[in-house]
């Protein structure tokens, strides 16, 4: 693989690995484990890290494809992370003191459109 592609895609789709990654060890790690900092904190993760998926994605389809509309890539976007939003939440029902919340779907959700809306107000 020629440098440039390397360097291209450690720029815009390792950080896209790297939020998903994150929310993968989340979502694997115990309830119990997890202690409460301040309320609403979970309302907090949710809706950030899915902004911050949302975004990096947006950019790094961006540059990838430059025929792709910035309307299609605001779809995609979002379709992609209420897709990982809803595999997430099968995921948590494997791990001991989780549970599966439609809740947070939707808050994953929102935290999409809104990257997503932050990245189109960018452009």
């Amino acid at each position: 693989m020629p440098i440039k592609r390397v360097i291209f895609f450690v720029k815009y789709w390792v950080p896209v690995l790297c939020v998903m990654g994150v929310i993968f060890y989340a979502s694997n790690t115990s309830g119990k484990d997890i202690p409460p900092l301040f309320p609403f904190q979970d309302v907090v993760y949710h809706f950030s890290v899915y902004l911050a998926l949302s975004f990096f994605f947006s950019r790094a389809l961006n540059k990838s494809k430059t025929n792709i509309s910035l309307a299609k890539i605001f779809i995609f976007a979002i379709v992609f992370t209420v897709i990982y939003g809803i595999s997430d939440e099968f995921h948590q029902s494997f791990v001991p003191s989780r549970s599966v919340s439609v809740f947070d779907v939707l808050i994953d959700t929102l935290g999409g459109l809104t990257g997503s809306s932050i990245f189109l107000w960018l452009q």
